[in-house]
């Protein structure tokens, strides 16, 4: 077994002091509180926290192929999986996993939607739209953390290159800037991050990989392809913690890794139309497959609800009816009319080729992320699956800063973190 996968050491504990004699000098005295200040506090007490987004990494990947880094992070430290934000789709996840909110509350509601509060249409093929901070509320990590001291630099994280609430991280990368860095480049960059000079050197550094959700996409979930993507990022990853081990501050990074969304496959035939259902003067748009957003005229919601219920392997909802658990429809984004396909159909007018996508209901298995996190901070401790809501409560109690108004709930998820003693 390779050294670099031994066992993180557990944190020091404060030592016991000895006991010393009442001293009348203001100078002894002077000295002595000095004294227990260090042995107070370690020279080594500063926390580095790396976060790593594999998008599309279902959270039993691992049980389906070779993932030894990974398997290692179960057994060293905190294992589970994220119960996604709906809908279970790229951006709004990353984002929430980045400001604690649900797309709902932070208004990225989709992929791709439109605003009719503004008129304006938000889709990741476009630049201007995609960069554009109207889009973007509630505050992300990056921003809670400069507010308080703290340095973040990124690697692409969605979101990361919009002037949300007029700044950005303290180093980012513009995505849609070619070429980009490569899954390896961007880990080799976490690395060379934390050896900067502690001055500058960030207390959180966050990466994102396209992989293995490109490949699900086009080859399915059970594929070899997808698995040849799992089994790269999990030797990527190992790479990094094996470079990381060699430095000085080793043993004060917290490593977590984490999905947006998990996949599931989708037979080409499994295509549902709703355009044959609707007349043009009730709707003023639909946006998306899974699932999808149709923006009514004034008038015609029920005239939309009423047409739809007809249509097999969809759930129909009235914005107003969403059900509560899925935490979606007060945003203004939200279409007039939601529906969602059952697992493995997607709205579409035209045909599909066979492949896997996301976006559904969080409750189903398929859809959970994968989550791992080791280092000082961390416990070796398996949970049930939690909502990824709470990552941005924990990367500020790592970070040991103050967060934002968010909906998640650190206490949810405490049993993996070492107790301040």
């Amino acid at each position: 077994m390779p050294a670099y996968y031994a066992g993180l050491p557990s944190p020091s504990r404060a030592p016991s002091f000895p006991s010393f004699p009442i001293m009348r000098s203001s100078l002894s005295s002077l000295f002595l509180a000095l004294l227990l200040l260090c042995l107070s506090f370690p020279a080594s007490a500063r926390r580095y926290t790396v976060v790593v987004s594999l998008d599309g990494f279902r959270w039993d990947y691992p049980l389906w192929y070779d993932t030894p880094f990974l398997d290692f992070m179960a057994r060293e430290g905190a294992s589970s999986g994220l119960i996604p934000s709906f809908p279970s789709k790229t951006f709004p996840n990353h984002y929430t996993l980045a400001t604690g909110l649900y797309p709902d509350h932070h208004g990225i509601v989709a992929n791709e939607f439109y605003d009719p509060t503004t008129g304006e249409s938000f889709s990741l093929a476009n630049a201007i739209q995609k960069s554009s901070p109207s889009f973007y509320g509630g505050e992300p990590i990056w921003n809670t953390a400069h507010r308080q001291g703290r340095r973040v630099s990124v690697f692409y994280w969605p979101g990361s290159d919009v002037k949300v609430n007029g700044r950005y991280p303290d180093k980012y990368l513009l995505y849609d800037q070619k070429p980009r860095l490569s899954v390896a480049d961007r880990l080799r960059g976490v690395v060379d991050e934390l050896r900067l000079p502690e001055s500058q050197r960030p207390d959180l550094i966050m990466a994102y990989s396209e992989q293995p959700d490109a490949n699900g996409h086009n080859y399915g979930p059970q594929s070899k392809q997808t698995r040849a993507a799992v089994v790269s990022m999990d030797s990527l990853l190992q790479v990094m913690y094996h470079d990381i081990r060699q430095l000085p501050i080793a043993d004060s990074v917290n490593i977590i890794v984490v999905s947006d969304h998990g996949m599931t496959w989708i037979p080409r035939d499994h295509v549902v139309s709703i355009g044959r259902f609707l007349k043009k003067e009730w709707v003023r748009m639909a946006s998306g497959s899974v699932p999808c957003n149709v923006y009514t005229e004034p008038g015609y919601q029920d005239s939309v609800f009423q047409a739809l219920q007809q249509v097999d392997h969809v759930k129909v909802w009235r914005k107003q009816d969403i059900p509560h658990y899925l935490h979606y429809g007060s945003s203004p984004r939200v279409g007039d009319i939601v529906v969602c396909p059952d697992e493995g159909f997607v709205v579409y007018e035209d045909s599909i080729t066979a492949g896997g996508t996301h976006g559904f209901d969080p409750t189903l298995p398929a859809m959970h992320a994968l989550f791992r996190a080791v280092g000082p901070d961390f416990r070796h401790a398996e949970i049930p699956h939690f909502k990824n809501v709470d990552i941005y409560p924990l990367l500020c109690r790592l970070l040991g800063i103050r967060p934002a108004p968010n909906d998640g709930n650190i206490e949810e998820i405490e049993t993996i973190l070492h107790k301040i003693e």
